[in-house]
C-alpha cells in the first residue's frame, strides 16, 4: 500500500508540477512520525518490548 502511495504522489508530481505534492509528502512524514512515536510510547512490554511485527 505504501508502494502504491509513493507511485501515486511520483506520478502527481511528474504531472501536475509539485506544489501540492511536496504538502501531501509533508503530511504524510508528519503522521507517519506521530504514528511511530505514539507506538514508541504505548509499546507492549510483551514480546520483547517490540510493538512492531517485522
Amino acid at each position: 500500500m505504501i508502494a502504491a502511495i509513493v507511485v501515486l504522489l511520483l506520478i502527481l508530481l511528474l504531472l501536475g508540477g509539485g506544489g501540492f505534492v511536496w504538502n501531501v509528502l509533508w503530511y504524510i512524514l508528519i503522521a507517519a512520525l506521530v504514528i511511530w512515536a505514539i507506538g514508541f510510547l504505548l509499546r507492549s512490554a510483551d514480546g520483547g518490548g517490540r510493538w512492531y511485527r517485522w
